[in-house]
């Protein structure tokens, strides 16, 4: 069964955190121990489990976790600058997001070559911290 990126992975939580303020993160990593495995997910899934693992869960490690809505929100903020958000629907569902500022005609915008939205929406944030947008 297929299943949707909902939130930044972690290396990309950490770079986002360079660039983003803080308070846009809605989440943040926690360290959980499952069965003797330790491991780092968003907070809204700390406490799922499928009831046969019971797991010890540990304060949170710090770094704010992003998810999609707000990331789409921080795209949606940026003043002058407007997103538009394609999907390519077929066997890779890629996405592709652009940017676009009326006042100067400029636009940035991602290659449609990543299959979650997540990640695209990561890749113009990386373009617009770039270009000093953010």
């Amino acid at each position: 069964m297929a299943t949707i990126k909902s939130f930044t992975d972690l290396s990309q939580s950490k770079k986002l955190a360079e660039i983003l303020p803080l308070e846009s993160a809605d989440q943040t990593w926690a360290r959980i121990a499952i069965a003797g495995a330790n491991l780092d997910v968003p907070e809204e899934l700390q406490y799922r489990h499928n009831g046969d693992m019971p797991f010890q869960y540990y304060s949170g490690i710090g770094t704010p976790c992003w998810s999609l809505v707000a990331l789409l929100n921080i795209l949606n903020s940026i003043d002058g600058w407007y997103p538009g958000i394609d999907a390519q629907v077929g066997e890779d569902n890629l996405w592709q997001i652009c940017m676009f500022s009326y006042e100067t005609g400029s636009d940035i915008s991602t290659a449609a070559v990543n299959k979650e939205l997540v990640d695209t929406c990561y890749e113009v944030i990386l373009k617009l911290k770039e270009k000093n947008l953010l």
